[in-house]
């Protein structure tokens, strides 16, 4: 009887008449179990309750299939791509002689995400283009680069250096926008190819510029620190595409009052006509990043709506204008950002994508991007695709029918043979996403709830 009326007020408090719950306890008391068998099946079964609430969290990888933008997914896989061509490419680049021994190359399996028993061998193998592999007297296969992944290495110098201009106020401006105006070098290195930085910067580049920045040492952790305040360059980039008056006559960074462009796939429902949430959060008034954020208190509209102006700003300052959302979460405490930097970036869904596959998740300014290029390409982005254009790797076949959008792609597929039958990258899509995403295959007319998003947006 006890029972019987704590679970009657309990679900009166819920305002539920009659609950699955009530009825499961109705069959066990008019059942003939004994005291510790009914104590026994209740626990059982609050504990089905509980995995049935945490099955609907609100993490990346819970999110249904229907809500990925099937475009900004065919550029993470690119992306992807590339990053591991790289990562081979810069551990040839540190060998004395730029050649390595085969068999050297498998002890960076993880660092490529590739599942066993595929080897790096393998993976090298399908890009003759970049990678040239020969044996010598003793049988020893080596590994090193063609004469045209030579050319391509000395262009990328010779854009890099171009791009030293835009890279010294971009990280001067990441200074800027910081708590104590110092950052550590270590986080910085995670930023070099997306802010198209030297692959030895920390040795020469950081010295160069001692009017914008200087190297310093605490606590036995080296900091890069600003050294001199810009005025003209304590101003977003979206203040400059709105107000570009702002350029010449620049003013201490204060409130702003800017609506941040948002940006949908084409089938996607129309958004402002559900009580305005979205509109409201566009029109309140926010701080400038480059202005001292110390006061606001964490968790306020103003706090959160801020860090959605910082994170805005990073990743207008990269090249792809995409980062891995690692390297933002390493700057929660330098950019008094949330420590739930994931749930708000899902929030503002629109302003910001991101992209679950892998282990490491990615995100997106959308409206950087029309379909699955970028809109303004610079001189590195396009180098990169220059590499992905001469390696063997055509995409998965399912959900992304080809990346097979360069003249002069190698045609055999990336693992032929030897990862599956089809000759694709599954076998290792498999590995690299997240445990409880079992199918990562891609949406093309996926329909978003709009529902989902308001829900969203009214805790903000």
């Amino acid at each position: 009887m006890v029972i019987r009326r704590f679970l009657s007020v309990a679900n009166t408090r819920n305002g539920v008449t009659r609950s699955p719950l009530l009825s499961f306890m109705d069959e066990l008391i008019h059942s003939s179990l004994t005291t510790k068998d009914v104590c026994s099946s209740l626990g059982r079964y609050c504990d089905s309750l509980q995995k049935r609430w945490m099955s609907k969290s609100k993490r990346v990888q819970d999110r249904s299939k229907n809500k990925r933008i099937h475009d900004l997914e065919i550029a993470t896989e690119k992306w992807k791509v590339v990053s591991k061509i790289l990562f081979i490419m810069d551990i040839l680049r540190k060998e004395p002689e730029e050649i390595i021994p085969l068999r050297s190359l498998e002890q960076y399996r993880q660092q490529i995400s590739l599942s066993k028993p595929h080897k790096v061998s393998d993976f090298v193998r399908k890009s003759p283009k970049l990678f040239d592999l020969y044996k010598d007297k003793r049988g020893v296969a080596w590994c090193g680069f063609t004469e045209q992944a030579e050319n391509l290495i000395e262009e990328e110098g010779r854009l890099i250096e171009e791009n030293n201009e835009k890279a010294v106020e971009h990280v001067t401006r990441l200074l800027m926008m910081s708590v104590k105006k110092r950052l550590p070098l270590d986080k910085i290195a995670h930023f070099r190819r997306d802010f198209g930085l030297k692959c030895d910067f920390r040795k020469k580049w950081i010295h160069m510029f001692p009017e914008h920045f200087r190297v310093v040492t605490i606590d036995d952790s080296e900091y890069l620190e600003l050294n001199c305040w810009n005025p003209s360059w304590a101003i977003t980039e979206l203040e400059r595409k709105t107000m570009p008056e702002k350029i010449s006559e620049p003013s201490s960074p204060g409130i702003l009052r800017l609506s941040f462009p948002m940006k949908f796939p084409p089938n996607f429902k129309k958004i402002f006509g559900d009580g305005g949430k979205v509109r409201y959060f566009q029109k309140r008034p926010y701080l400038s990043p480059y202005a001292d954020a110390r006061e606001l208190t964490p968790g306020s509209e103003e706090f959160n709506k801020r860090a959605v102006a910082v994170m805005h700003e990073i990743l207008s300052f990269t090249i792809e204008k995409r980062l891995v959302t690692d390297h933002l979460t390493h700057f929660r405490q330098e950019f008094m950002m949330p420590q739930k930097l994931m749930r708000l970036l899902l929030k503002h869904y629109g302003i910001f994508y991101v992209s679950e596959r892998g282990k490491r998740f990615s995100v997106f300014l959308t409206e950087a991007y029309e379909g699955s290029q970028l809109i303004s390409k610079c001189p590195l982005v396009l180098w990169k695709e220059k590499i992905l254009s001469l390696t063997g790797y055509r995409g998965r076949k399912r959900g992304i029918k080809s990346f097979n959008e360069y003249s002069d792609l190698y045609k055999g597929d990336l693992f032929e043979g030897e990862l599956n039958n089809h000759g694709t990258f599954s076998s290792l899509e498999e590995e690299e996403n997240m445990g409880t995403l079992k199918e990562p295959a891609l949406v093309e007319d996926s329909e978003m709830d709009v529902g989902d998003l308001y829900d969203a947006y009214k805790d903000i």
